[in-house]
């Protein structure tokens, strides 16, 4: 464990992540305990924040018994055997309101007065803390209106408003949509229930880690989702506490990824712009809160590729029959990479599962691309009865499922008594993909060009599963 102080900010994909201050895969120091503002008076009041977070922590996972589920931990041996450490996966994606957010949102909600209460409550979200804001105030008869940007998930709509809030859209980011809660919780004193920044709402979000440390005692490593923060600095709060031994390791989608350049500058930074599919987790600005907890406790802050998440995603479903959101499966895509190399045994969280089926195909198929499942090519063939039907026997001898099939016939490269032909295949892998490649190469197929099936225009429903 690094001691406090000294981080480790870790650019998995491009160094730009880390403002160019470190290459990609290679971890990088800063907040030096030696540095202006890092003396014996700061770290005492570091102390006193990591010990009064914790303490209240364990008094919110009092006030949520028998109002949140004590979620499971699974193995996943499909993980372990490549790491070399026993990998176990706790499961806040089958947490009520299905994720997470529920633990913050009753912690921070419960604690008000009555006089608050009456006034009713508004939060802003993309939909998991919409959720939990909700069914929190439904529990605790507190009238809520949630504000949500624009695009945000339908489904996740729909659950809030099924928990009872009124529902409110503005703008087409998280931020957009805090500062318009905001605005409204100023014109009519209603109490804004933040998704991260709150001393509540971490307290509530480090009962995982309370959890966590009861169900794994052995734990080693720790790695979890990051967002603006809040469950982050909850469990490193209650983690390093109890057992400053364990690494914390925190995970951000590398398209939306504000801690590293916050954690190189000493402050919060906001980020210009932001994509990626973990809505869950885009938050272009860190908490002041839980970046002051993270910034001293977390070991180590990673990024993770779309590619890495989707794979992440199609891996939990098959192996361990497990759905998850994209934000709430990056913790498993950072070890699924294999661009963190920990010391077992490992903990990672899935913070959700609240995933709209039409971006489940899309990441399903997506993931299944990057894991070399799928080929898309195009041949010549001649343009005669009979050759389609061969091409198709001798893939069909390789092992190869295919999808889809689309004929070219006015391509002015083609000779006139040939046609090219698109074949989409589902395969086994990466090595049956060059597999297959190479004995069509061998069989005198002049496979002039592959793609990836969702670059290949023309086909319909190419890639689907």
């Amino acid at each position: 464990m690094l001691a406090p102080g000294n981080h480790k900010v870790t650019c998995l994909t491009r160094a730009t992540s880390c403002n160019d201050r470190t290459t990609p895969g290679r971890a990088a120091s800063f907040a030096d305990a030696s540095a202006p503002g890092r003396g014996a008076g700061t770290l005492a009041r570091v102390d006193t924040l990591l010990a009064r977070t914790a303490d209240d922590a364990a008094r919110a996972a009092r006030e949520l018994l028998g109002v949140v589920r004590r979620t499971p931990v699974e193995r996943a041996r499909w993980l372990a055997d490549p790491l070399g450490v026993d990998v176990h996966l706790k499961c806040e994606n089958l947490q009520r309101a299905g994720s997470f957010k529920i633990r913050g949102a009753y912690t921070r909600i419960f604690r008000l007065s009555d006089e608050e209460r009456g006034r009713g409550v508004v939060a802003a979200s993309a939909g998991n803390h919409a959720q939990g804001v909700a069914l929190a105030a439904s529990l605790l008869g507190v009238p809520a209106t949630v504000f949500m940007p624009e695009g945000a998930s339908l489904v996740k709509e729909r659950a809030t408003r099924g928990y009872g809030a009124d529902v409110r859209f503005a703008g087409t980011s998280v931020d957009a949509a805090v500062d318009a809660a905001l605005g409204y919780a100023r014109s009519t004193g209603r109490v804004f229930v933040h998704p991260f920044d709150h001393p509540d709402v971490v307290a509530g979000q480090g009962s995982v880690g309370l959890e966590l440390l009861e169900q794994v005692p052995g734990v080693s490593t720790v790695v979890v989702c990051l967002g603006g923060g809040g469950l982050l600095a909850g469990i490193a709060a209650t983690v390093k506490q109890a057992r400053p031994d364990v690494t914390v390791v925190g995970v951000q989608a590398e398209g939306a990824a504000a801690y590293p350049p916050s954690l190189w500058a000493g402050h919060p930074v906001p980020l210009e712009t932001m994509s990626t599919m973990a809505d869950g987790i885009a938050i272009g600005r860190p908490g002041d809160l839980p970046f002051s907890i993270i910034s001293r406790y977390v070991d180590e802050v990673v990024t993770v590729s779309e590619d890495a998440i989707s794979a992440a995603l199609v891996r939990l479903l098959e192996r361990n029959k497990l759905v998850c959101e994209p934000a709430g499966a990056v913790a498993v895509a950072a070890l699924a990479s294999g661009r963190l190399r920990p010391t077992g045994p490992v903990v990672a969280t899935l913070s959700g599962g609240n995933i709209d089926p039409l971006l489940m195909l899309r990441v399903i198929r997506h993931g299944m691309v990057a894991d070399g499942r799928y080929l898309a090519f195009m041949t010549a063939i001649r343009d005669r009865p009979g050759a389609l039907a061969q091409l198709l026997a001798r893939l069909a001898d390789l092992g190869a499922n295919v999808l889809d099939v689309v004929h070219e016939r006015t391509r002015s490269s083609l000779a006139v008594d040939d046609v090219e032909v698109l074949v989409v295949l589902e395969t086994r892998g990466r090595a049956h993909r060059e597999e297959i490649l190479r004995a069509l190469a061998e069989q005198g197929y002049g496979v002039h060009q592959a793609v990836e099936p969702a670059t290949a225009g023309g086909a319909s429903g190419a890639g689907a599963p």
